[in-house]
């Protein structure tokens, strides 16, 4: 009989990750709130301003099945391993060489390049520390670490930078952030352990499948290809939602800073949906009925952001959408994911999900773009009322099956 406990040990493995997860953020939307000031620092358009951010998104669609590979090879200290380094290293670059747009656009290129390394292993540092009924707590611990990132870009970066007569310095800013980033790496790498002494469940790993016999078998599953198409709909639309917000806001007659308060409201709720939802995920053991619920309370959400003009209405929607979707569904759905394609890797998973949700964010932003925000909100109702359907018709991932609940 395998021996197997919980140890102490893997909140300090959480820590470390969490931290890095952060910190990868923080560096994707450094320039998003100061691009006015940005602009006027590099002497370029907006849109190369932008290209600062969006450079990460096309890095995620190229890397995000290799970087899952590359972590179910060698294991999440070393896969991991490899966005820490880039991230360490380059943030720094960020920050020595902050007056240089090209050196600032090179470091961010390979800072992006590191973002799948950390995000997309969230599903495998729960398996490879956590017991099964507190899976869905670290998975959502993990994930929420990416709005914690959100929100304190938008709020430090502002605050972190100082006017240098008609032009401003960003060089004490990228430089926090660069020190931040090295320290992040540093106890990443010293304190993240690969698996703990004895399993943390019962079951034992199978061999691992490589890849290709991974996504075969993904895509066997009924289930497992089920909830890919949940988050093609439901991460898409998140991710083109918050890409577009400002767009969204000024249909309404709000104001920037209304927009972004709005998107703040909604990665708020995001944090206290990750801390609150997936515990009792676990606790109950049960993933179906969270995410029927999650799907169900979301609609009336993205139906307040449709139809709902004036400030206060569109700030209550966008914390339901905030709490339910990216907060509550998320983790658990990345956890179902997880054990219904089980024995496929779990960062392959996580990486065929994240690659979903990329692939049709891309595409929902160019479709608002195209028919307006208005009539795409709308339609996003509609995909809200679809989702709820498909998740009536999950069934319930084989962990609760095997608890007997």
């Amino acid at each position: 009989m395998v021996e197997h406990r919980a140890v102490g040990y893997r909140w300090v493995v959480l820590a470390v990750y969490f931290t890095l997860t952060v910190v990868i953020e923080i560096q994707w939307l450094t320039f998003a709130p100061i691009a006015r000031e940005a602009r006027v620092v590099y002497g370029v358009s907006a849109f190369w301003i932008d290209f600062l951010s969006i450079v990460y998104m096309g890095l995620t669609l190229l890397f995000c099945l290799p970087a899952s590979y590359v972590i179910d090879r060698v294991g999440i200290r070393a896969g991991i391993g490899v966005g820490a380094v880039l991230t360490g290293v380059f943030g720094l670059v960020k920050g020595v060489y902050s007056e240089s747009y090209p050196v600032v656009l090179a470091a961010q290129i390979l800072l992006g390049l590191a973002q799948p390394f950390i995000i997309n292993a969230v599903t495998a540092v729960a398996a490879n520390w956590f017991p099964e009924e507190e899976r869905a707590t670290a998975v959502g611990i993990g994930t929420l670490a990416q709005f914690v990132g959100f929100i304190l870009a938008n709020m430090i970066t502002p605050r972190l930078i100082r006017p240098l007569g008609t032009s401003y310095d960003l060089h004490g800013m990228l430089m926090v952030y660069g020190a931040t980033s090295v320290l992040a790496a540093v106890a990443f790498l010293i304190f993240m352990r690969e698996k703990p002494p004895v399993p943390p469940s019962a079951r034992v790993a199978d061999q691992p499948l490589g890849m290709k016999e991974a996504l075969r078998h993904m895509f066997r599953q009924r289930d497992a290809v089920m909830i890919v198409i949940l988050f093609w709909f439901g991460l898409g639309m998140f991710n083109a939602v918050t890409t577009c917000i400002d767009q969204i806001g000024e249909a309404k007659g709000l104001n920037s800073a209304q927009s972004g308060a709005v998107m703040g409201g909604m990665f708020l709720a995001g944090i206290v949906g990750a801390l609150i939802v997936p515990p009792l995920s676990d606790r109950t053991r049960k993933r179906k009925p969270f995410m029927v619920g999650a799907m169900a309370l979301l609609i009336p959400g993205v139906a307040g952001m449709a139809f709902l003009h004036s400030f206060g209405p569109m700030i209550v929607s966008a914390v339901v959408v905030g709490f339910f979707l990216p907060g509550a569904a998320g983790p658990i759905g990345f956890q179902y994911g997880a054990e219904v394609s089980h024995p496929a890797p779990e960062a392959l998973s996580q990486g065929v999900i994240l690659l979903a949700g990329q692939l049709s964010g891309i595409l929902f932003v160019v479709i608002m773009n195209t028919i307006g925000m208005g009539p795409s909100m709308i339609a996003f109702v509609v995909v809200c009322v679809l989702n709820l359907v498909l998740a009536t018709r999950l069934r319930e991932s084989p962990v609760a099956r095997r608890s007997g609940k």
